[in-house]
């Protein structure tokens, strides 16, 4: 068997450096182009905002590799797959990617875990390393910090305020304990908020009803029982949710019962379904229906 030489490992290793940085920096144009994510986590950043709980050890464990998509330190010097995206990174990078071409064996990675996605406390060049080599998993010791919303690894930055403001909702509302199987997404900014309004106007009116004071997790599940789940059944049922495939239930449920009060103050009953119809006729993205729209409100014009 032919002997290593070192010379020729760190050689290689520059090379898969070389690699790497120039991979980053396409990467990174296609980014800004697209406007979309390039950078890691900031594992300060996200444990905030999901309101992250004390971190638990589960031991040593082999972790896929892309779902390893921040670092606790050095979430500037690498891209969202992890690419050097720095130069003064080379020296450490290339001592790493030699050892890895020897088939050194080097200690597990040290990473947080939160909802589905990992961070990184220790190695953040051998993971960058790792997955240059086009390996699937690495060897790594594992903190899990418990969350109240789910987390995945094509998370972009930028959905973290809309998370955090879930889990404010579920905080006052506890709906996944007493309604787990109702999950409410929301993708308008501030939308959370305004449920909670929905709640607070449907405990007042439930309070008054009944004179007694209910508990505004107690409202929460009615509300949900008693309005949000029958409009969404009815939206359910007509199909609304095809003409606005960017939008969740949840998004409709809002702009539908707002259309509705609006629609009641016009006439003397509307139903969920004449709401819900009304709504996606006048409101669909849809570009033949608004050319529908325009051509049947030409012909039904008062002169």
């Amino acid at each position: 068997m032919e002997s290593y030489r070192p010379s020729a490992s760190m050689s290689e290793a520059d090379l898969a450096f070389t690699r790497a940085r120039a991979k980053a920096f396409l990467r990174q144009v296609w980014a800004t182009l697209n406007g979309e994510p390039n950078q890691l986590l900031n594992y300060d950043d996200v444990r905030a905002k999901v309101r992250a709980g004390y971190p638990i050890y589960r031991g040593i464990q082999a972790v896929p590799i892309k779902q390893i998509v921040g670092s606790v330190s050095r979430y500037r010097d690498f891209d969202r797959a992890f690419l050097p995206s720095q130069n003064f990174t080379k020296h450490r990078w290339r001592r790493v990617g030699s050892a890895y071409m020897q088939d050194i064996s080097l200690p597990p990675v040290q990473l947080y875990k939160v909802g589905d996605v990992y961070f990184v406390i220790d190695g953040n060049h051998r993971v960058s390393v790792a997955r240059e080599m086009g390996m699937e998993f690495i060897e790594a010791e594992i903190q899990e910090a418990q969350v109240r919303v789910p987390i995945s690894a094509d998370m972009a930055p930028d959905k973290l305020d809309a998370i955090g403001e879930k889990i404010d909702f579920l905080e006052r509302t506890a709906l996944d304990q007493s309604r787990p199987n109702v999950d409410i997404e929301l993708s308008l900014p501030g939308g959370y908020y305004r449920l909670l309004e929905h709640i607070e106007v449907h405990r007042y009116l439930q309070s008054t009803e009944w004179k007694r004071e209910f508990t505004f997790e107690e409202a929460a599940a009615q509300w949900v029982d008693q309005v949000y789940l029958p409009l969404v059944e009815t939206i359910r049922e007509n199909e609304v949710l095809k003409e606005f495939t960017d939008r969740t239930e949840a998004d409709l449920y809002l702009w539908i019962i707002e259309h509705q009060h609006y629609l009641r103050e016009r006439f003397d009953d509307v139903s969920n379904a004449d709401a819900a119809r009304d709504y996606a006729e006048h409101f669909s993205p849809n570009p033949w229906k608004r050319l529908w729209r325009w051509v049947r409100d030409q012909f039904t014009a008062q002169p």
